[in-house]
């Protein structure tokens, strides 16, 4: 199965692009678009998900089925049988319980009554959710109510299970929780993840796609990420008067307080003081050196 974004473009009212010729291939396993508020994420989950339509460019799918790429604009229900979708904005009604709600999603699925029955319990153990199914939904906690998404997102048993920032405002133990189910669920399914937290990319993805104002910046395994920034990250110890200067001149992509000073890692080509010296890179700093590349490209175009 294969699902195609092929110079996608998406323009709102006002002349503003959300999204600007972006090309990207997926395939079975967990792709992390990451990206800052705002540069499109949601836009691009909206137009795989066939809630809305591109303004230039193409989406096609390929499902399991060994049929043709069918281009989902113009026949939306072949990927929508197939489907599976948990948005940024999933809400719940407060007086059902867990099976309940799943019973009504299931239904405008138009899922077989009797199989969706077996399936929501299925799908209540794998979540964690079983023990607390009678429970009034308005009584679960942010992680509780997000593991009930993904159920609902799983009913149809999709290829292509789409995530639109699904840790957002959870505690850190939720957010492990969250993507280690994530994980477990790959398997032979396309599933796509859309974040800002750099930790959930690193925990679940075996590919990332770097996204920012609209555009595609860069796509590969992390490790390949990680290569593109060796000898580019500086660990660098100054007082702590001196922290708020080097905020100002350098990026900075972490800070520590220590005994004999504040820890700084510092992004850049050359070392930001004779006594820095160079570290292995995160993915954390490999994100923050392409956004700056890009914002910095940026701001020569518009000539600042």
């Amino acid at each position: 199965m294969k699902l195609v974004i092929d110079g996608v473009s998406k323009q709102y009212k006002g002349n503003v692009w959300a999204l600007r010729d972006f090309s990207l291939e997926l395939e079975p396993g967990v792709l992390a678009l990451v990206g800052p508020n705002g540069a499109g994420k949601s836009t691009l989950m909206r137009i795989l998900a066939t809630i809305t339509q591109a303004t230039e460019g193409s989406v096609t799918w390929t499902g399991a089925n060994g049929r043709a790429p069918v281009d989902i604009a113009r026949s939306p229900d072949e990927l929508r049988a197939v489907l599976g979708y948990l948005p940024q904005d999933f809400g719940v009604y407060p007086n059902l319980n867990a099976v309940e709600f799943l019973e009504y999603m299931a239904a405008l699925k138009g899922l077989d009554a009797r199989a969706a029955k077996v399936r929501i319990g299925e799908l209540l153990q794998v979540v964690n959710l079983f023990d607390v199914r009678k429970r009034p939904l308005g009584g679960y906690s942010g992680g509780m109510k997000q593991r009930l998404g993904i159920a609902q997102a799983l009913l149809n048993d999709p290829q292509l299970l789409i995530v639109d920032e699904p840790t957002a405002g959870l505690d850190p133990e939720a957010r492990v929780r969250f993507r280690n189910l994530l994980s477990d669920l790959a398997g032979q399914r396309i599933v796509l993840l859309s974040t800002h937290i750099i930790s959930d990319a690193e925990a679940t993805a075996t590919e990332i796609a770097l996204i920012h104002a609209g555009r595609l910046l860069r796509h590969g395994a992390p490790e390949h990420l990680l290569q593109a920034v060796e000898g580019l990250v500086w660990q660098w110890v100054i007082p702590s008067a001196e922290l708020s200067a080097a905020k100002q001149q350098y990026l900075i992509s972490s800070t520590a307080r220590r005994s004999d000073g504040v820890h700084l890692r510092v992004v850049g080509s050359t070392p930001p003081s004779p006594d820095a010296r160079a570290v292995l890179p995160t993915l954390e700093d490999a994100y923050l050196h392409f956004i700056a590349a890009a914002n910095g490209s940026q701001h020569r175009a518009n000539g600042q």
